[in-house]
């Protein structure tokens, strides 16, 4: 498997059974449909975001991603309780990319992020 941002190859590690992929260059994280969510749910497991926000930013460039699992297109998506992160999405098999720095950032829903979320409820 390659990394869609970077090229490099992608070794597979493991957290509490649950395995996911993470590029060896750019250490962005291949997560099979709802990995992300699972490893959410579980204390410590953004241990295996071990790359630096940085070098996440510096891949996160515009133009057309391929998934590294089917080939099918990847599509940049937000998440609605944080919207300050992007990450990117198969439509095909529901894979989800996210640069290094990302899943540790998906993990911390944080005070701001809640009173957005509670202010968006009460608009609706």
């Amino acid at each position: 498997m390659k990394c869609p941002k970077c090229t490099a190859g992608m070794e597979t590690i493991s957290f509490q059974g649950i395995e996911v992929e993470r590029c060896i260059a750019c250490h962005g994280l291949w997560f099979d449909m709802l990995e992300h969510e699972d490893l959410k749910a579980l204390a410590g497991s953004e241990v295996i975001d071990d790359g630096l926000p940085e070098v996440g930013r510096a891949f996160d460039t515009e133009g057309t991603l391929r998934c590294p699992s089917c080939a099918g297109p990847l599509v940049r998506m937000v998440d609605v309780q944080q919207p300050h992160l992007w990450f990117e999405s198969c439509a095909s098999c529901f894979g989800v990319f996210f640069d290094a720095g990302e899943f540790r950032d998906f993990k911390e829903v944080g005070l701001v992020d809640r009173v957005r979320d509670l202010m968006r409820r009460a608009r609706s």
